[in-house]
């Protein structure tokens, strides 16, 4: 691990450390400059000590031998023996990426009767299916799921490995990474290959939204990263595609600290929110928890899913697993309605992709219009009724 420490006998009580940090994170006690448990090691301060009073020891970086991992490996995410939508979505930027490489595309599910599932991802564009399939993997346990994945690693050796950046695969990520001393870059919203060194160029948003950062892992494999669902386009699946199914021989971990007892299915689980043609979000300016009807009874009338602003979820209103927004859910729905949503940055991170986005804001300078295709300035309280009347008469007329 790198360090940092002030040399009291150096420091003179200039403060010049203390201007220059850009995390707050160096105060002055007794006239001399004391370093706070929320430094970065960035190492800011030390280059603007005049005196030399500040001593920085960064972490040495171990190489490998790199030139045995070959291929891009997804790992696919299943529910009750179904791919998610996001597996497919990855397997499709997958291509692009093992192309330049010159490389092969694999794809990794764990799971209990998968056989048809796997050949779904071979025609989705994976060119082998690695599948560990025993009934004790049927429900998702991080642990296990983890163990295994490290062990397919280190026999088989792929240079890049890509996750939906879901809750399975949030909880994932890490283990694997930090089990294989090896770098993972959260929540990206694009992967390239630096045709010069090779390398994958993985891009996400930074300091809420406002910045891209490009990330490299060029010393360790795989070079790992999870993707939003809805950020990259699926193929078409082409149910003539031949690929190999290999079906590897693991030790299955035994002393588990978590086990499956029973699963709950909660009201979100039956609309998946990402996968929805349309929705209908509510924002602040809905006010009151029980104006929240109005929004549930439209999306009724719509055939749509019930989305969310995180101060909505904030307040308690709604649950946290109907927030679009780079702290929740990314969607790309054929229909976007957003009610009484300002349109911050972070949400718009999460909806934007939507074909069609109709905005309905009394604030005529909102951020959200600048992103709608459609734009209603008014009260959503008093517009949304009305759309409920419309629709209701139009249905009660028999037009579609």
């Amino acid at each position: 691990m790198g360090s940092i420490r002030i040399i009291t006998e150096k420091c003179v009580g200039c403060k010049q450390c203390v201007g220059s940090c850009p995390f707050n994170a160096i105060r002055m006690e007794d006239k001399k400059a004391v370093i706070m448990e929320n430094c970065t090691l960035c190492g800011a301060c030390a280059g603007s000590c005049k005196f030399k009073a500040i001593e920085l020891v960064r972490d040495t970086v171990e190489c490998i031998d790199i030139s045995g991992y070959k291929g891009v490996w997804v790992i696919a995410e299943q529910f009750e023996g179904r791919i998610k939508n996001v597996s497919y979505e990855l397997l499709g930027q997958a291509k692009k990426l093992a192309s330049q490489l010159g490389t092969r595309v694999s794809a990794v599910l764990l799971g209990n009767k998968m056989d048809t599932a796997a050949r779904e991802l071979i025609a989705y564009g994976s060119d082998e299916v690695y599948l560990v399939d025993r009934p004790e993997l049927e429900h998702f346990n991080d642990e296990s799921y983890a163990d295994i994945l490290v062990q397919l690693v280190r026999e088989y050796r792929p240079e890049i490995m890509l996750i939906g950046a879901t809750a399975y695969g949030r909880s994932l990520g890490p283990r694997i990474a930090s089990r294989l001393n090896t770098g993972l870059t959260a929540d990206c919203t694009g992967l390239e290959i630096d045709s010069a060194a090779g390398t994958l160029l993985q891009t996400r948003p930074a300091f809420g939204g406002n910045l891209m950062a490009t990330i490299i892992c060029p010393h360790r494999r795989p070079q790992m990263a999870t993707v939003r669902p809805k950020v990259m386009k699926a193929r078409e699946p082409d149910y003539t595609r031949h690929g190999k199914i290999i079906k590897p021989k693991v030790i299955l971990p035994l002393d588990l600290k978590v086990k499956f007892v029973d699963m709950v299915k909660s009201l979100a689980d039956t609309v998946n929110l990402a996968d929805a043609d349309v929705i209908v979000a509510a924002g602040r300016g809905i006010g009151e928890a029980r104006n929240l009807k109005l929004i549930e009874e439209l999306a009724r009338l719509l055939g749509a899913a019930v989305g969310a602003s995180r101060p909505i979820v904030d307040a308690g209103l709604i649950g946290y697993s109907q927030q679009v927004g780079q702290t929740g859910k990314t969607v790309a729905p054929r229909v976007y309605i957003a009610c009484g949503i300002s349109g911050a940055i972070q949400h718009l991170a999460g909806m934007s992709s939507a074909e069609t986005i109709i905005a309905i804001n009394k604030d005529p300078d909102a951020p959200i219009f600048k992103a709608a295709h459609y734009g209603l300035v008014g009260d959503c309280l008093e517009i949304i009724p009305t759309l409920i009347k419309e629709l209701k008469e139009r249905s009660g007329k028999g037009t579609p």
